[in-house]
């Protein structure tokens, strides 16, 4: 499975350099048809009545019902999928709605039905509004519990996922990741992986995938070859994985074949990562550096071991386009030749559309692809190949016209099935069967003496969800006691304030969030202003160690580790105890009082679960998927 030392340059900038012409020569529509298909742009923010220009303000306006504009390049093009994202997505009816009219456009242009994609993975990368759905804890809290319950909560998470998904009016999502996560320092999978074991990743992830596509929605596993052993976002920069061969196949690679030879995924997902290993041909960036090719771009990784070696039958589509790892490398029509090259079946988000002004600039990329497939530079039997697998995907699953659903009974149905009782309580059932005990000398259960606990969450509203289901758990609790609770963010609150409620509790518990949120969680590349923005790790990190070693020897103190435990260590000689949690989801409550006036509240079922494991009316049952130093 390795490639030999060897020199590749990309013949691609000069295709682009012939076919961006004023004067654009002639192509067969039905090859404009084939490449089309093979492209699913994003709507997340469009902007109809403004040009754009080198002077104009950058939009943000979310597409939540379809413009005239967008249904127009949907049915004039002949797109194969869209992508969706929070920004699009409100309410059941809107959502529902926004996907039929998706649908419609596609049909009124005589076209298949549109792939309509979402990221809706669980626990920290949800897309639908959570107050509405069933979001789960994520991978992670998983494979927290697979020692216990098995492949259990994989299967009933994706078979609740995929019911939710179904019923607004999606066919494609892009999830499970069975990237397995053996980088402690890894920005951007972490949580989102089951775990380090790549037996324990497979069989999980092969669950999940089967549970969503019995379901009627069509499973995309990533990031292959593997996304779990690096410590750059593909969003801001360009990983490099340096496993040697028998570690690829046996770590790296394992999740992928397992569901191969197991099942049918039917969508892979390519991941922006260089594997020297796999292929260390290099070409000339944009920029005129050399540099080695990265998966999403390599014939070696896509066609010779994914689809030759590892036998894949199905469709595989790239990451987006426009994240660092790509686009900084090549322009956006180069990018989509190099990876149908390669043997990708579907450029995801290959340009953006945000006005009017860049419709023709799909339609540009689509000619120019085209003419790089009728001038020889692509091979059209392999594009006629790959269309009709995409084909052969749809028609195993969009059965039904998509474009011609009744809109009140839809909405009626699906209101009977996003967030059921019965969703609700697997989603429960995952918080409680899925947080960990990693230290406790007499930490918990909260002793009856305790009376003042204070707490440092990350921000407000965790504050509020696990004030809340304090309040809840112990006004349920049979032996009811009295706690005078407080609570300080440890991002907004000066170190004194917090320091100063602190002194007056008898407990104090505090929380770690390690590593912060990345892009994906946020949405993508469209967010990197506000990601970039956000508060200094290191910063947090400091104050955080301060306040624990601040409390005195009369006081109980708890670590709350609730996303990844790599960072447990540093803490643990200075707390009384520590449970891993995973997750941190809140939802967005609203309440009206009798005076009329309206109260916002958060909650989720995370917090309800660790209410409870601290005051002992339920235990502690997951183990660590990952090792902790």
């Amino acid at each position: 499975m390795g490639y030999g030392p060897s020199r590749f340059y990309i013949i691609s900038v000069l295709i682009v350099s012939c076919i961006s012409c004023v004067n654009q020569p002639a192509v067969d529509p039905k090859i404009e048809a084939l490449v089309a298909q093979k492209l699913m742009p994003d709507i997340r923010y469009f902007c109809p009545n403004i040009s754009q220009g080198p002077a104009t303000k950058k939009c943000t306006t979310p597409v939540t019902v379809l413009p005239k504009a967008l249904k127009s390049m949907i049915a004039d093009t002949g797109v194969g999928g869209i992508i969706l994202f929070a920004n699009n997505l409100h309410d059941t009816e809107q959502m529902i709605r926004l996907n039929r009219d998706l649908q419609a456009s596609a049909a009124l242009g005589g076209h298949q039905p549109l792939f309509i994609s979402i990221d809706q993975e669980g626990g920290r990368v949800v897309r639908i509004p959570q107050n509405i759905s069933t979001a789960f804890s994520g991978n992670m809290a998983i494979g927290a519990t697979y020692a216990q319950h098995g492949t259990y909560f994989a299967k009933i998470s994706g078979e609740v996922i995929a019911k939710e998904l179904a019923v607004l009016g999606f066919n494609l999502n892009f999830a499970p990741t069975v990237d397995v996560n053996v980088n402690p320092e890894n920005p951007v999978i972490n949580v989102r992986s089951f775990g380090e074991d790549p037996q324990i990743v497979a069989e999980l992830g092969l669950a999940q995938m089967q549970a969503m596509q019995s379901q009627g929605i069509i499973s995309a596993l990533k990031h292959f070859p593997g996304h779990g052993d690096t410590n750059t976002d593909s969003h801001s920069g360009l990983p490099l994985v340096e496993h040697d061969i028998s570690t690829i196949e046996a770590v790296d690679l394992a999740p992928f074949q397992y569901a191969i030879d197991h099942a049918a995924p039917g969508m892979i997902m390519t991941a922006h990562i260089q594997y020297p290993a796999l292929d260390n041909n290099v070409f000339d960036a944009t920029d005129g550096s050399e540099t080695i090719l990265p998966a999403t771009m390599s014939r070696p990784i896509l066609t010779d071991l994914l689809r030759k070696k590892m036998g894949y039958q199905g469709v595989i589509i790239t990451d987006a386009l426009d994240m660092a790892a790509i686009a900084h490398f090549y322009q956006p029509t180069e990018a989509v030749i190099q990876t149908f090259k390669a043997g990708a079946d579907i450029a995801l988000m290959p340009i953006p559309i945000r006005t009017p002004s860049d419709i023709p600039k799909l339609k540009k990329l689509i000619h120019d692809v085209a003419y790089a497939i009728q001038s020889g530079h692509l091979s059209l039997a392999e594009v006629e190949q790959s269309v009709t697998r995409i084909n052969r995907l749809k028609q195993d699953y969009i059965q039904a016209d998509p474009a011609n659903i009744n809109i009140p009974n839809a909405v009626s149905h699906a209101q009977t099935v996003l967030a059921s009782p019965a969703h609700l309580q697997a989603e429960q059932a995952l918080a409680d069967s899925s947080i960990i005990a990693i230290k406790n000398q007499q930490a918990w259960p909260i002793n009856k003496r305790i009376q003042r606990i204070h707490m440092v969450m990350p921000d407000n509203s965790k504050c509020m969800a696990l004030t809340t289901a304090f309040e809840l758990a112990i006004n349920q609790a049979v032996d009811k006691t009295t706690k005078h609770i407080t609570c300080s963010s440890l991002t907004s609150d000066s170190t004194q304030n917090i320091l100063n409620l602190q002194r007056e509790a008898q407990m104090v518990i505090f929380s770690d969030i390690t590593p912060q949120q990345s892009l994906v969680e946020m949405g993508g590349m469209d967010d990197l202003v506000d990601w970039r923005l956000r508060p200094k790790k290191d910063a947090l990190d400091a104050k955080l160690m301060h306040l624990i070693k601040a409390t005195k020897p009369h006081q109980t103190s708890l670590l709350l580790s609730m996303r990844t435990p790599y960072n447990v260590p540093k803490y643990a000689n200075y707390v009384d105890g520590i449970i891993a949690s995973f997750a941190y989801n809140t939802q967005q409550t609203e309440s009206v009082d009798s005076h009329g006036q309206t109260h916002i509240g958060y909650q989720g079922p995370i917090y309800h679960a660790l209410a409870n494991i601290l005051l002992g009316t339920k235990q502690a049952q997951g183990t660590l998927p990952v090792s902790i130093e």
